[in-house]
């Protein structure tokens, strides 16, 4: 299937989505703008989306400011060879500092960042999983905003648990397995389903529930 890279893409997920579960046209009109949500791949892209782990929007967005305002570029040689003060400056907390040190060594030892984004989904969440630190929902929120996977529905993230609770009129909010399971019906556009609920999150909280995308967008 075709990767997301465009607001095309996006537009013609949404529609096919809205066919095969018609309540996804009712959330569709409240979510406002779905975002491409769409960047660069490389380390740090990847760095970014570990700094986001378990912090608001706005907290990844002012850790990963300050982390690339004392290193850059963000390599992994520049942050193996940083001082250990460098995290302690950004903010950073020490399980963070640990996944973002492996995520460095895996790269300077010949893990492909981008190499990994023309690789089918699994066997590309696998190789990132293998690396300390880095879980499942790591893995899919770089290979949905690196490599604009049409298929990944990280179910572990909160804010879309809480959107499609929300949505869905499902309470309490559903938890990873129930979203799993609630997902598989907008396969195979489930990303864009991903980026609809980030959307409609943002309408119901104020605020972007998304992981920041940490490079420039593309367009």
């Amino acid at each position: 299937m075709q990767r997301i890279r465009n607001l095309d893409d996006i537009a013609l997920g949404l529609d096919a989505l809205c066919v095969a579960d018609p309540r996804l046209a009712h959330i569709r009109a409240h979510a406002g703008e779905v975002p491409l949500r769409l960047s660069e791949p490389g380390f740090a892209n990847l760095a970014s989306i570990i700094v986001s782990q378990q912090v608001s929007t706005a907290s990844a967005r002012a850790i990963f400011g300050r982390l690339t305002s004392l290193l850059d570029p963000l390599t992994p040689e520049a942050l193996l060879a940083a001082d250990e003060d460098i995290f302690r400056q950004a903010g950073l907390s020490r399980p963070k500092q640990k996944a973002l040190l492996a995520a460095a060594r895996a790269g300077a030892e010949g893990l492909d960042f981008h190499g990994l984004c023309v690789l089918d989904a699994d066997e590309a969440i696998g190789r990132l999983v293998a690396v300390p630190g880095i879980g499942r929902w790591t893995a899919e929120v770089y290979l949905l905003f690196a490599a604009g996977h049409p298929d990944i529905f990280p179910a572990r993230d909160v804010a879309l648990q809480s959107a499609v609770g929300h949505a869905l009129g499902v309470d309490p909010r559903p938890g990873e397995k129930e979203l799993i399971r609630l997902a598989e019906s907008w396969s195979p556009w489930r990303g864009v389903a991903a980026r609809l609920f980030w959307a409609y999150y943002r309408t119901m909280k104020g605020r972007d529930g998304a992981p920041p995308v940490p490079v420039a967008e593309k367009s």
